[in-house]
């Protein structure tokens, strides 16, 4: 992979079907080499990573199962992991290539696993302070915007991650109602453009015991193929 700008149009043509993964700060973090692995199985499938500064945290070679995050570069199918200060890094000129434009006009789906309270509360909320919020607030919601990149409206996948006092707190149903009712994807609402991939309870990190753990990875997976089969081609 070498350092020049990203641009989405270079690979609008690559016949694979593009996943931009995405880890918020959230210690289900540790998972994500697992969920990437799972999905660089498939060959016709070319995964980005974008890292939020907290979920980095995470990944720094602490132990086997939370290896430096730029190990993740040497799974095949890994095209990209890109971090907060890469998006301006080169300063930007007019004319150039915006990293968050860029990565949502390349993206036929995004995937937000871990999705930590407060990537949940910010986005529910329209925030764009970071490279992830900032693809997610600028997402195609319609699918008109890049109708030349791509032939459907892409798809937002979230799976919350957070600790149990957080996760039944009166704001989390508030903020899950946007993402689930208000703008969720269903039979009856085929305008919705986000999934939720909803909380299991389960011996959380912390020691508490009960919901708000992510789902678990190989059911995420299971998920995003499901997806992937049923629109069949980007």
């Amino acid at each position: 992979m070498d350092n020049s700008p990203f641009v989405a149009q270079h690979y609008r043509d690559d016949n694979k079907f593009h996943i931009l993964l995405a880890a918020s700060g959230s210690v289900a973090t540790i998972k994500l080499p697992n969920i990437t692995a799972a999905l660089c199985q498939n060959e016709n499938v070319s995964v980005r990573i974008i890292v939020t500064e907290a979920s980095e945290q995470f990944l720094m070679n602490q132990s086997s199962e939370q290896p430096i995050l730029d190990s993740l570069r040497q799974i095949e199918g890994v095209d990209g992991i890109y971090r907060d200060r890469d998006e301006w890094s080169p300063p930007w000129t007019r004319g150039g290539p915006v990293l968050h434009i860029e990565l949502r006009k390349w993206a036929h789906l995004l995937l937000v696993a871990p999705m930590s309270a407060n990537t949940m509360a910010k986005m529910a909320n329209g925030f764009a302070d970071n490279l992830l919020l900032s693809t997610i607030r600028a997402w195609d919601t319609t699918g008109m915007v890049d109708k030349d990149f791509k032939s459907r409206t892409p798809r937002i996948f979230v799976a919350p991650s957070m600790n149990t006092a957080m996760m039944i707190h009166p704001v989390t149903e508030k903020q899950l109602k946007v993402l689930r009712d208000e703008w969720g994807w269903s039979e009856s609402n085929p305008q919705g453009w986000v999934t939720v991939l909803p909380p299991i309870e389960k011996n959380l990190a912390c020691g508490d015991v009960g919901s708000g753990g992510m789902m678990e990875w190989k059911d995420i997976v299971t998920a995003i193929e499901s997806y992937m089969k049923s629109v069949q081609k980007p």
